[in-house]
């Protein structure tokens, strides 16, 4: 996934780097010079220099093909601006900002962003459930996020399948519990397959889950 993060502070740069370790690709807009070079030789991803809420610096990131945006600068009628670019004008379709001021939370919400969170901790946890895949739902974190419940939608383009899961490689910290097809849940063997259209729940550690949606080809 393509995620477009305006801001490359302590938060963006966490963002980033959590986003990287789970296989997305992060684009950095940061206005401060002295920051954009400690990012870009620090991280291999790209960076720009410039102003978030500027729509030719959006566009030299080629936002419009962006999959989620993250308003992380320290300046909340920044991160409004940009995310309503991000939104309105580029149709990137999620976007996540960042509120220093929790008063100004409720006003982002009327103002179209979808979601708002103040707080780093809880940014950072919302770049794990809601800066996704569509075809991936979270539904339950264990031992403090250790390791996770998930449901995985399988697209009607399948790469794999009518596979059977003794086929696919998966790995060996993320076990299939169930699959739901047409009303009827399968409690899945060896020689179970799975089908386009399937919806299948799978308990994994946090690594082991966004290894397996890579092996999968859901993400």
């Amino acid at each position: 996934m393509k995620v477009l993060i305006v801001g490359g502070g302590k938060l963006g740069y966490y963002l980033a780097t959590t986003l990287l370790e789970h296989g997305h690709e992060p684009t950095i807009i940061e206005i401060k010079k002295s920051e954009c070079t400690r990012i870009a030789n620090e991280l291999d991803i790209p960076v720009v220099c410039g102003d978030g809420t500027s729509i030719e610096v959006m566009e030299s990131v080629e936002a419009d093909e962006m999959d989620a945006f993250i308003g992380a600068t320290g300046k909340d009628e920044d991160n409004l601006i940009s995310c309503q670019l991000a939104k309105k004008m580029f149709h990137i379709p999620k976007t996540v900002v960042m509120v220093n001021n929790p008063k100004n939370v409720l006003a982002m919400k009327k103002l179209g962003c979808d979601n708002v969170i103040c707080g780093t901790e809880n940014i950072a946890r919302l770049v794990e459930r809601e800066v996704d895949s569509n075809r991936i739902k979270q539904l339950l974190s264990l031992n403090k996020g250790e390791a996770n419940i998930a449901e995985l939608l399988i697209p009607d383009n399948f790469k794999f399948n009518k596979r059977t899961l003794s086929d696919l490689d998966i790995p060996e910290q993320a076990v299939i519990i169930a699959i739901y097809r047409d009303g009827k849940t399968i409690i899945p063997r060896g020689n179970t397959q799975i089908l386009c259209g399937d919806r299948v729940l799978v308990m994994a550690m946090k690594d082991a889950l966004h290894d397996l949606v890579k092996r999968l080809r859901l993400d």
